[in-house]
């Protein structure tokens, strides 16, 4: 399948690894507050091509995050690198490794075989056929730019889709008992509730996301493998945190992840 957001090629004029050498950069050095005009995509197939490379300059694939704006909507996704992906019903992180820190309860799926891409797309049962689990998650959404959210959109993009980190917290195998559009969540901040409802994610049922990066989303770097997490999008909007603030996400039914910031 193709996808006119997907391109092998970039847009003449436009140098997607000269935009991922100023994102790398901005990791360890000045952090520029928006990307110069000739470095900022035109498209959003180029700045997926200057994610690609940002992506895989820190390392092996490990997992995407993927979402919409509405249940109608084309996906959006951000791939992840394996420094960037955290196992266990508790993880601490280093505050001080990040620009902003954002927090949102997400759902996690686990990749368990191979879907490698091909010409017929994949069917809805052939993808879930493929996940071995889904679990409770804590995404951090951060910045390599000086400031947050004053960037255009494919610059964002291009920065990982503002992705900081991911914490994949307890689950289970039974993934296709869980409805995402019933699936009720709860988000604590330092023991308080800041968010609680069902449901809650913009892009409404997830497993029409995790077929779309099954047949586009994840082609580009050699499509879904096995190991590889999927978190697909936030069910309680982006919450600002900051050093010592315990996070935890619990989504009944599936399981909950906990974040300690130090």
């Amino acid at each position: 399948m193709t996808s006119s957001a997907f391109a092998s090629q970039p847009t003449a004029g436009f140098d997607p690894a000269a935009t991922a050498a100023v994102l790398a950069a901005a990791r360890t050095g000045l952090r520029p507050l928006e990307l110069s005009t000739d470095l900022r995509p035109p498209t959003l197939a180029d700045a997926y091509l200057a994610q690609d490379i940002v992506v895989l300059g820190r390392g092996e694939v490990a997992g995407w995050k993927v979402g919409a704006d509405t249940p109608e909507a084309e996906p959006l996704r951000g791939a992840l690198a394996t420094d960037s992906v955290f196992q266990g019903r508790a993880v601490r992180l280093d505050a001080n490794t990040f620009n902003v820190i954002g927090v949102e309860a997400e759902l996690v799926y686990l990749v368990g075989k191979d879907l490698p891409p091909r010409a017929t797309p994949y069917t809805e049962a052939e993808v879930l056929d493929a996940i071995a689990s889904v679990h409770a998650g804590i995404e951090i959404v951060d910045t390599r730019f000086a400031e947050w959210g004053k960037q255009d959109k494919w610059s964002r993009t291009a920065d990982q889709a503002n992705h900081g980190a991911l914490i994949v917290g307890e689950g289970h195998a039974n993934v296709r008992a869980i409805t995402s559009t019933a699936q009720p969540v709860r988000l604590l901040i330092d023991g308080e509730v800041a968010a609680e409802h069902v449901g809650g994610n913009s892009a409404g049922d997830t497993v029409r996301l995790l077929v779309w990066m099954a047949n586009l989303g994840a082609v580009s770097l050699g499509g879904l493998r096995a190991g590889q997490y999927i978190t697909s999008g936030s069910t309680t909007g982006s919450i600002f945190v900051a050093q010592g603030a315990q996070v935890i996400a619990e989504f009944p039914g599936v399981g909950r992840a906990e974040l300690l910031l130090t």
